[in-house]
């Protein structure tokens, strides 16, 4: 069985340049998770991404299963895209690095349309401590393995304020998404207001 990270390293640098910085974290009983930080260039020279590293290392397995299926089932990395220069959004490496480990942690599934919430501010003074999962193939194409396994499906993650995660568990992700694009919202500005939702 081949090592996933490898390849999914390399798709990264290829859909995303090269990383300036890199940090690593492991929880307890976990994989160790890095975080890769890619600076900002070409036409939208002021945004910088940060990618998961190790969350597809191994599939996500369905907390009801007996057994986990150490093969198959699906394989992601998150993806955040903010502006750069506006707030110390370096610090979203470990909130990050937590929302990869939570399919170990927690046995859960990340995909899209779910919110995952760290608890905290994203990074210090953020008005957002959850995040929305939105539909991958955008960004960084999924990366084919090969079979018995799933691609890997590189998964953009949407800051929400506390008020936008409320109103979206009520009304449905589709419906939030919705709301953001009737109102022009600039979902990479790390400093943003929640959208109107009354």
């Amino acid at each position: 069985m081949a090592d996933v990270l490898p390849l999914v390293e390399a798709r990264l640098h290829s859909a995303l340049g090269e990383p300036d910085a890199r940090a690593a974290v492991t929880f307890l009983g976990t994989d160790r998770i890095e975080v890769l930080r890619f600076p900002a260039a070409g036409q939208e020279g002021d945004v910088v991404r940060y990618a998961t590293l190790g969350m597809s290392a191994q599939p996500m397995a369905d907390p009801t299963a007996a057994l986990a299926d150490p093969v198959k089932g699906p394989r992601a990395e998150l993806v955040l895209s903010v502006r750069a220069g506006v707030a110390d959004t370096d610090k979203v490496l470990r909130p990050l690095a937590v929302l990869a480990a939570s399919p170990q942690v927690e046995g859960v599934i990340v995909a899209p349309g779910a919110s995952l919430d760290v608890g905290e501010p994203l990074w210090p003074g953020a008005p957002f401590t959850s995040v929305l999962v939105a539909e991958p193939g955008g960004l960084v194409e999924d990366l084919e393995l090969d079979a018995p396994m799933e691609a890997v499906r590189f998964l953009p993650l949407l800051p929400m304020t506390p008020n936008e995660a409320a109103w979206k568990r009520v009304h449905g992700a589709p419906a939030l998404q919705e709301r953001w694009l009737n109102h022009g919202t600039d979902l990479r500005d790390p400093s943003r207001r929640s959208v109107p939702l009354d």
